[in-house]
């Protein structure tokens, strides 16, 4: 009985530590990377941290999600996904941060 006690317990650990650990791993996505920094999506917004590691830095903070980052190709802006007002669409802003312009419009709600 201890050991089917003990098997049970072991178990339930390992899916607990399994199912916790995706989580975690779920909000940190969609990095791109440009020279030595990164910017990734994380609860939402969007981050830039160096490639070397140290403190993440916001860019942004609307209310909406921002997804898909990616940097231009001279480094110096980020054009991204965004779901601001119903509707997804495509946005830029500097890399340092700023406020987004928006590229896109679509005529539908998605």
């Amino acid at each position: 009985m201890k050991k089917l006690l003990a098997g049970l317990f072991l178990l339930f650990f390992l899916f607990a530590n399994a199912l916790f650990a995706e989580k975690e791993a779920r909000l940190l996505r969609f990095p791109a990377i440009y020279e030595n920094q990164i910017v990734f999506t994380y609860a939402g917004d969007l981050y830039t941290v160096a490639a070397t590691g140290g403190i993440a830095r916001k860019l942004t903070s609307h209310v909406g999600s921002e997804i898909f980052a990616r940097f231009s190709p001279d480094g110096k802006q980020i054009a991204f996904t965004g779901q601001y007002d119903g509707n997804t669409e495509v946005y830029v802003m500097p890399a340092e941060g700023g406020v987004p312009q928006r590229l896109t419009y679509t005529a539908t709600r998605s």
